[in-house]
């Protein structure tokens, strides 16, 4: 079976023909349970995302901060495998017909098999990986298992790449490119600053996939100021304090709803 890597190149072309930003969502498997983070990924994809990336849990999550990271711990301590993150990308793209992705740091992928998770997440309807620690230069085995299986391999850049760096990291990836707002990591904050515009405008010189911004992003005037200059705004940690903050289930899944329709709102705000 194929993977969905056009789906999300026709859903990212779409927001572009309404003259928006994409809204991308970001939460991991596992968090709070198995179950319960389906029903998040499937109430971020039903209040306005136009894409989730499904997070595989890791100990050592050196892109993150510490709201993904307290998650993430919650779910490894409830025993969160690599096959409920499959299950998770599979029940949210079937109930949603949205593109999903996942975000893994590369330790478990290579532990697992590339083969093996290109071909299972290709099977469960994934549309492909964001891989923020993998160098390039070592990504042609991970690039020739997941072009053959349809799948996207999003790359990070960071503003302190170099433009003869953004070019190389570029021609290498698909579906989109990941552009981190600053250096640091992921949490809310109350600017997204310049150095994301910069770094967009100077990542589009080097490609034709779209750029998408993440790191910082939490309410709708950040989401629009980013949807001004973007093709995509990534938000994680907002949605993933929704559901930390919540006093029981149902009311988590209505917070994450209702910050997606918020943010929903703001990448349209510019149209």
């Amino acid at each position: 079976m194929s993977g969905n890597i056009q789906l999300l190149s026709d859903t990212l072309a779409q927001a572009r023909e309404e003259n928006r930003a994409a809204l991308i969502a970001y939460l991991p498997a596992g968090f709070p349970t198995v179950d319960g983070g389906i029903e998040a990924v499937k109430a971020a994809l039903d209040g306005g995302a136009d894409v989730v990336e499904v997070g595989l849990p890791h100990s050592d999550p050196v892109l993150d901060g510490p709201v993904i990271q307290t998650a993430d711990d919650i779910a490894l301590r409830g025993g969160v495998k690599i096959a409920d993150v499959m299950r998770t990308v599979r029940e949210a793209h079937e109930a949603t017909g949205k593109p999903v992705l996942v975000m893994t740091y590369w330790n478990p992928i290579d532990r697992y098999g590339i083969e093996r998770f290109t071909a299972e997440l290709a099977d469960a309807g994934g549309a492909g990986c964001i891989l923020p620690d993998l160098p390039v230069e070592e990504a042609g085995v991970w690039r020739e298992h997941a072009e053959k299986h349809g799948l996207a391999t999003v790359f990070v850049v960071a503003p302190s790449s170099k433009d003869a760096r953004l070019a190389k990291i570029t021609a290498a990836g698909s579906g989109f490119v990941y552009a981190a707002s600053l250096m640091g990591v992921t949490g809310t904050r109350a600017s997204v600053g310049a150095q994301a515009q910069d770094l967009v405008r100077r990542t589009r010189a080097t490609t034709e996939l779209p750029v998408c911004v993440g790191l910082g992003v939490s309410n709708p005037e950040q989401a629009a100021e980013v949807a001004s200059f973007a093709d995509g705004v990534i938000v994680g940690s907002a949605f993933v304090k929704r559901l930390l903050d919540a006093p029981d289930q149902a009311a988590g899944l209505a917070a994450v709803r209702e910050l997606a329709a918020e943010l929903a709102e703001g990448v349209r705000r510019n149209a």
